[in-house]
């Protein structure tokens, strides 16, 4: 398989040539969601929009613990190229395929069974509850498919090769779009018809994924024995992976119930916020890219020894992030009610979003200075850091703050926006100061052995 070499050359060069095809495909991602929503908007009412905005949040939580655990995947194969061996390479690719097969069944299995629970846990509309249930069953059937395209892209990621999940990611990207139009504006069955094509454009993406690999003969010395379950690859792979999963799903958990308090307001505020979180969705792929680039650069860096050079990552990635979500920020909050325009109609709904987003939006500023840490934690294999401040700003900030700001503010959502503001500014303390212990510990160390 094709590996490329990140510990040389221009730092800058190799933040923007790893960053970039990965930043167009999140936003091919993003626009999975986008085109749901903004087609069932064109032909289906706020009932099935909310069923949408509901359904596809569960399932990007779902996706999110996924990708939390790719992570691990990508960072130790990251350090086994950075480190030139060729064995730990191989056995990290196989236990990965492994882990997550099993992993995929599993949760499958136990989605379907929890999907009524789900919709009554998340204080669904009850206009939306049919529509909510059956966009969930369709989607937690594909899954599989969900996970197979991110460990795939995951083990690309980790070999420095951003382009093959674009690659992908189009394909998936274009199929939605072309399905959407034939299921909810021809066929007119609404939130079954985002979930059907969602799930099948999954289904064809990883098919052509896996046969451009086999053609490509891009894993030319991989061997089914490599599948065999090492508990050593194992420990390393969820070492790193197990507590990004559970910061990135609680994040997404925190979503879900800033999400139950505004569906205790009303369908108009339900929709505005779910149609926000898809909107917010697009500022923050800067910094989720710019948290695997770090993750990935690092990981070779410190794999080849070069400490120094992985720091100097975080902190060229630290003021990119920051200088690009400040000027989007910006843009957002100038264009709030144009961009709500796009996905509804409705007045109300309109101006309960505009609010939410002017608040909300600063976020992602606040945001890139902590992704780019936590990046940088899970390269070291300390991503238990990035799971305690993220869990801290949620139970701290993010939650409490919004419930008040719920039942304070009835008549505006924009204070219920600050929530993940403040939460963001915690977690950027709790980061600072680890980072600071960690480096007098190794300045220490350092003296020590000397």
């Amino acid at each position: 398989m094709k590996q490329k070499d990140l510990i040389s050359g221009s730092i800058i060069g190799n933040i923007l040539d790893f960053s970039l095809p990965f930043l167009l495909s999140y936003l091919l991602q993003m626009l999975y969601g986008m085109a749901d929503l903004f087609i069932v908007a064109q032909y289906n009412g706020v009932d099935s929009t909310t069923a949408v905005s509901i359904g596809s949040l569960i399932l990007k939580m779902v996706t999110v613990v996924i990708i939390g655990l790719s992570m691990g995947s990508m960072v130790i194969i990251a350090k086994a190229i950075g480190e030139r061996n060729e064995e730990n390479f191989k056995t990290a690719v196989g236990n990965t395929f492994s882990i997550f097969f099993i992993f995929s069944i599993l949760v499958t299995i136990i989605l379907l069974i929890l999907i009524k629970p789900i919709v009554n846990i998340i204080s669904t509309p009850t206009e939306a509850i049919e529509q909510t249930i059956t966009y969930l069953f369709i989607g937690f059937i594909g899954i599989p498919f969900i996970v197979a395209y991110n460990i795939l892209s995951s083990i690309f990621r980790g070999m420095g090769d951003t382009k093959s999940p674009l690659f992908f990611v189009t394909i998936a990207c274009v199929l939605n779009i072309i399905l959407d139009y034939i299921f909810i504006g021809y066929y007119k069955i609404g939130a079954t018809g985002a979930a059907l094509g969602t799930v099948l454009s999954q289904i064809g993406s990883v098919i052509i994924s896996i046969y451009f690999i086999r053609k490509k003969k891009l894993i030319r010395s991989f061997q089914i024995s490599d599948l065999k379950l090492k508990k050593a690859m194992i420990k390393a792979i969820l070492k790193i992976g197990i507590p990004i999963a559970f910061q990135d799903g609680f994040i997404q958990a925190s979503f879900v119930i800033i999400t139950i308090f505004a569906n205790l307001r009303g369908l108009n505020d339900a929709a505005a916020v779910g149609i926000v979180e898809k909107i917010i969705s697009i500022l923050f792929m800067v910094p989720s890219t710019m948290l695997s680039t770090v993750s990935a650069l690092s990981a070779q860096n410190i794999g080849a020894g070069k400490q120094k050079r992985a720091q100097e990552i975080l902190k060229i990635s630290i003021i990119i992030t920051v200088s690009i979500s400040l000027i989007l920020a910006f843009l957002m909050t100038i264009f709030a009610e144009d961009s709500m325009k796009l996905f509804t109609n409705n007045s109300k709904v309109i101006l309960a979003g505009s609010q939410y987003m002017k608040a909300y939006v600063w976020d992602s500023v606040f945001a890139g200075v902590h992704f780019c840490m936590s990046g940088y934690f899970c390269a070291i294999s300390m991503s238990n850091i990035s799971f305690l401040h993220n869990i801290i700003s949620i139970v701290v900030a993010r939650i409490p703050i919004a419930y008040w700001a719920s039942r304070k503010f009835t008549n505006t959502l924009f204070p219920m926006g600050l929530a993940a503001v403040i939460g963001s500014i915690i977690s950027i303390i709790i980061c600072v100061v680890a980072y600071q212990i960690l480096e007098k510990r190794a300045y220490k160390n350092f003296f020590n052995l000397a």
